[in-house]
């Protein structure tokens, strides 16, 4: 069997979904394809699904059955040994949990980012002694300072994301509450340079940022934080992210997609603008 992974890079996803539509191409059903292979049909699936490593004799054997042309199947199995690779995250493996990884892979890869946060300063765009004050305060169980440094790097690792040559469009609403309610540990010194770093990323072509204001009262995103993901392949949909205590849904369905982007846009229409948002940036600065 082909070996399971703990969560997919983008690249399998998206190699996984090609297999699926040359497949279907092919006029061939699962069982069928399972049968050139001799492994059972919840083999197909799992590699067309990215549930386990695309094993490179499999993916040739099937590219033939195909009628995939040899120059086609050539490049194919070089970007399926790309996506085979390791992403960089996964040094954190002690610390990063398989439902996050597939997190940090979709994050890399997305085009646009847009993010609802009534919490925290978003991960992208906190500072390390934020950061660290944040993780011990929602620590859970025995987490010790080595752990939560090792936390802290990646979350420090992540925002590179934001200073390469192509980074995606970062899109943030964070309620006032973010601002005003802070976690155990960020004293005014942790603040300031919190502040000073969103007035910095505000100021990047490819970010926006907004506060919900306490005065503009309730909106539709008030039930929880969720991140959606828009990706510039088309094997990739629109993708919504929403974190529970112990894990995470990734949800993909048209329909539920399009809840949260009605949401979302209707949050960016009610809060405070990315110029007002800097002005009321720059007044807490003032007060810390």
């Amino acid at each position: 069997m082909s070996e399971p992974r703990s969560a997919p890079t983008v690249g399998q996803v998206v190699l996984g979904r090609r297999l699926q539509d040359l497949r279907e191409g092919a006029g061939l059903k699962r069982e069928e394809a399972a049968k050139i292979l001799r492994v059972a049909p919840a083999t197909i699936r799992r590699m067309e699904t990215a549930e386990v490593a695309l094993k490179i004799p499999y993916v040739q054997l099937l590219l033939q059955a195909y009628g995939v042309a040899p120059d086609e199947a050539d490049g194919f199995v070089r970007l399926a040994e790309d996506a085979n690779k390791p992403g960089w995250w996964q040094r954190f493996h002690d610390v990063l949990p398989s439902w996050f990884s597939m997190y940090v892979s979709l994050e890399g890869a997305a085009s646009l980012i847009r993010a609802y946060e009534p919490h925290f300063v978003p991960g992208l765009l906190q500072t390390a002694d934020y950061a660290r004050a944040v993780l011990r305060a929602g620590a859970v169980g025995q987490v010790g300072p080595d752990e939560t440094e090792r936390h802290v790097a990646l979350r420090m690792e992540r925002q590179a994301l934001l200073t390469r040559e192509d980074p995606p469009r970062f899109w943030v609403i964070m309620d006032e509450t973010v601002l005003r309610r802070r976690p155990p540990g960020t004293g005014p010194a942790v603040m300031r340079a919190q502040t000073d770093r969103l007035l910095e990323a505000a100021e990047l072509p490819h970010v926006t940022l907004q506060i919900a204001e306490f005065a503009t009262g309730h909106h539709p995103g008030t039930y929880g934080p969720f991140v959606l993901f828009r990706f510039a392949v088309p094997e990739l949909p629109d993708m919504v992210y929403s974190e529970y205590l112990t894990g995470a849904v990734y949800l993909d369905a048209r329909p539920e997609v399009a809840s949260h982007l009605e949401v979302m846009d209707r949050m960016a229409a009610q809060a405070a603008t990315a110029q007002r948002t800097k002005e009321i940036l720059r007044a807490l600065r003032k007060e810390l």
